[in-house]
C-alpha cells in the first residue's frame, strides 16, 4: 500500500535502533472533529522555533490534516524538542506534497540518518506519483532528557487509518480499512540548536510498525 512507504524496512529499523541505543549511552475526517488538527495555524505545542524568520514552509494540502494530540511538557527544552519533532513530520509531509526529495524543509529540522530517512520516504512517494490526503493523527508523546540535557528522546504513536495516498495525475484516492498496519510508533533523537540553526534537529528516527502499544 502506498502509505506504507512511510515506514522502515526491517533492516533500516535495526540500524536506527542501534543508533538510538548508542545515542542513549476509510472515510476522511474533518479537522473540526479531532483535537489538535493542524489547519495551517499551528498546533497548541508549536514552539518559537516554528516562527523563526528563516524557518521553512511546512504547509500541507488543504485536504490533508495533521493532528498532533500532544500534552505540552512543562520543561521548556522538552517542549521545544517536541515541537520541532512535530515540525520534522510536517516537513516530511510537505516534501511529499511538493514531490521534492531535496526539499529544504526536512533538512532544516533533521540531519544524519533522520534526514536520509525523510528523503527516502519522499522519493518513494515521488516514484509512485502519489501525494497525501485525509487525516494523519499523532498522539501519546513522551520526552526523555538524555546526556544531562544535551539531547532529548521524543516518542509518540501514529494512527494512519484515515490517512491515504492520492494519485497525482488522476486524483484517485487509494482508500484502505483501518487495521494493525495503521498503528506506528516513532522514536526521534533530537539535538538542540547549534551554530546558526534555530531549530532542534532530528538526528535518528526509529519506526516500529504494527505497534500494539498504540492500538487504542
Amino acid at each position: 500500500m502506498a502509505r506504507r512507504a512511510l515506514t522502515t524496512t526491517a533492516a533500516a529499523f535495526t540500524v536506527a535502533a542501534a543508533l538510538l541505543l548508542t545515542g542513549c549511552g476509510g472515510d476522511k475526517s474533518s479537522s473540526d472533529d479531532i483535537k489538535g488538527a493542524d489547519t495551517g495555524s499551528g498546533s497548541p505545542s508549536a514552539s518559537a522555533s516554528a516562527a523563526a524568520a528563516d524557518a521553512p514552509d511546512v504547509s500541507v494540502p488543504s485536504d490533508f490534516h495533521l493532528v498532533f494530540d500532544f500534552d505540552v511538557p512543562s520543561d521548556a527544552k522538552q517542549a521545544s524538542a517536541l515541537s520541532d519533532a512535530e515540525n520534522y513530520i510536517r516537513a516530511l509531509k510537505h516534501g511529499i506534497s511538493k514531490q521534492d526529495p531535496n526539499d529544504p524543509a526536512y533538512q532544516y529540522y533533521s540531519n544524519g540518518q533522520a534526514a536520509q530517512y525523510a528523503k527516502s520516504q519522499i522519493q518513494a512517494w515521488v516514484k509512485g506519483h502519489w501525494t497525501v490526503t485525509g487525516t494523519d493523527k499523532y498522539y501519546d508523546a513522551n520526552v526523555t532528557t538524555l546526556s544531562s540535557g544535551k539531547r532529548e528522546l521524543v516518542t509518540f504513536c501514529r494512527n494512519q487509518g484515515k490517512s491515504f495516498s492520492k494519485e497525482i495525475k488522476s486524483g484517485k484516492i487509494l482508500y484502505t480499512e483501518e487495521n494493525a498496519d495503521s498503528y506506528v510508533k516513532y522514536q526521534l533523537l533530537m539535538y538542540p540548536p547549534a551554530g546558526s540553526s534555530k531549530a532542534w534537529k532530528a538526528s535518528v528516527v526509529e519506526v516500529k510498525e504494527r505497534a500494539k502499544e498504540c492500538q487504542k
